[in-house]
Formats: structure tokens, sequence, C-alpha cells
């Protein structure tokens, strides 16, 4: 096995322990954005808006939905596993795109053509 195969499989291993476990400890307060748009809101301990004036006021459920919204798959027993399995999941879904990019990339990537001999 080559350095950088090591390399990649030991990232990828990495990624899947923090995506499948590490994940369901991570904080559960809002991120940057979900900050910022409920900035002159009140807001419940269960994240409903019960006043004021915010950008979130007029945010409405996505209506496409999926089986990973939210951050978590809709078939799974728990939420514990719900949230295992979508950060698995998702990333796979990664490796494999930006595998499959870099493999087209190298793939076409032409050699440059050999130097005469005597010239620098």
């Amino acid at each position: 096995m080559r350095r950088t195969t090591g390399f990649v499989l030991a990232g990828l291993f990495v990624a899947l322990v923090l995506a499948g476990l590490v994940s369901n400890v991570a904080s559960s307060a809002p991120d940057g954005l979900d900050a910022a748009s409920t900035r002159g809101c009140t807001v419940s301990a269960d994240g409903e808006i019960t006043g004021g004036t915010c950008v979130a006021r007029g945010a409405e459920e996505h209506e496409v939905g999926g089986p990973f919204a939210d951050y978590a798959f809709v078939g799974a027993d728990s939420e514990v596993m719900a949230t295992a399995v979508s950060g698995v999941v998702g990333v796979v879904l990664t490796f494999a795109l930006a595998g499959g990019l870099f493999w087209l990339v190298r793939a076409r990537r032409t050699a440059a053509p050999p130097v005469p001999a005597g010239r620098d």
C-alpha cells in the first residue's frame, strides 16, 4: 500500500468516527446563521419564536424535505442513530464525490513533453 493511500484511508476513518460518534455530542446551541436570524426575537427553550421582530419570523419548512432533513436520517429508530447514519452517509458521499472528481481530473492530465537532450 502506498503512503498516500494509507493517509487517505486514515483521514476517511477519522472523518467517519467524528461523523458517526462525536456528532451526537455536538453543541445544541444554534449556529451563527440561526443566531443572527433570530436576533430581535424572543425564542422559547424549544427554539420556537414567541415574539419580537426578526428575519427568522418569515422562515418556512423546506418543501422538498428528504431522508436527511435536519441532519437526521428519517428511518432510524432513535435520535442518536439518526444523527450517526446521517453523518456517516454524508462523509461517504462527500468522499466518493471528491474522489471521483480527483480521479477524473488526474486521468485527463497529460504528461509534459520530454525536453530534448542538451536543452535546459
